[in-house]
């Protein structure tokens, strides 16, 4: 019983003179498919928008609780779902895996997609901005309602934008490089990038999941980034000291990037590729 409540999966009615009930859902049935058509009454979603957000942010948001009843159907009620969203909006899909999680202790993951289309609200920017903030306070709210399974909800996101490369163009030929443009031609990065921009163009070329966990320290007075504890760590600090090579090296991850121009010389990259050699083989290094 105490699991059943736990999960869940008995309703015990608004007053203590309800009797409590079990709660089945069809997906969980072999005999019975769920009904094609059913009604939700549109105005429960806006009264969650106010209450959650205190206004109304978001004209005709989306019910969460028809997003989440739909996502159990359609997944077969699968813990470890990803659901996808094209159409972000003010991020109901995302509250409604939330709630999910929060009821029964899954680990669904979601991806929502919105471009930044402009808004008339002297709080947020964009639709995208609306949603984050939605995200934040949908977090707490489901944490607070998962009781014993609080401590196991992950409710954390990553937001990430879709931009141009931060390697900079430098194929040209000898004939169209003008002299003075020759110091632009030697930095293979853009300046502008940051080193989380840097490293993010180099998980996806590695193909590692946008998702992992991302730890920064400082090593030798060097900013450090490690991926997935030790999957991939970076340093793309513009002076590459033997003793961050070194410690990066001790921790054997399975792969190091450092930035092409933070060796002073090609004998200084080359020393840091033979101590990798000898101190952490198995390692994948690269130079960007």
């Amino acid at each position: 019983m105490d699991r059943r409540i736990t999960a869940g999966q008995i309703w015990f009615g608004q007053y203590e003179t309800a009797i409590p009930r079990g709660i089945s859902f069809l997906d969980e049935t072999s005999e019975q498919v769920a009904i094609s058509v059913f009604e939700q009454d549109r105005k429960a979603a806006s009264t969650d928008m106010r209450n959650l957000m205190g206004e109304i942010v978001f004209e005709s948001p989306k019910d969460r609780r028809v997003l989440a009843r739909w996502i159990r159907l359609v997944t077969e009620a699968a813990k470890d779902a990803i659901i996808l969203d094209f159409f972000a909006g003010s991020g109901s899909t995302a509250h409604a895996v939330m709630d999910l999680n929060s009821t029964d202790g899954g680990h669904r993951r979601y991806i929502l997609i919105q471009l930044d289309e402009p808004v008339d609200h002297p709080q947020y920017d964009t639709i995208a901005s609306m949603a984050r903030e939605r995200l934040r306070r949908a977090g707490v709210q489901a944490r607070q309602s998962a009781g014993l399974l609080s401590a196991e909800l992950d409710v954390g996101f990553r937001s990430l934008q879709v931009a141009t490369t931060n390697m900079a163009d430098t194929l040209v030929t000898a004939d169209d490089l003008e002299q003075l443009a020759l110091p632009d031609a030697v930095a293979s990065v853009k300046p502008d990038g940051t080193d989380e921009d840097l490293l993010f163009q180099v998980m996806l070329d590695w193909g590692l999941d946008l998702a992992e966990p991302l730890a920064v320290e400082e090593v030798a007075d060097r900013r450090i980034l490690s991926v997935a504890d030790g999957s991939l760590v970076a340093c793309f600090s513009g002076e590459v000291t033997e003793a961050v090579v070194k410690e990066i090296a001790s921790r054997q991850p399975l792969r190091a990037v450092f930035l092409d121009a933070g060796f002073a010389s090609d004998a200084a990259r080359i020393n840091a590729e033979q101590i990798f050699r000898e101190e952490s083989p198995e390692t994948e290094v690269r130079a960007i």
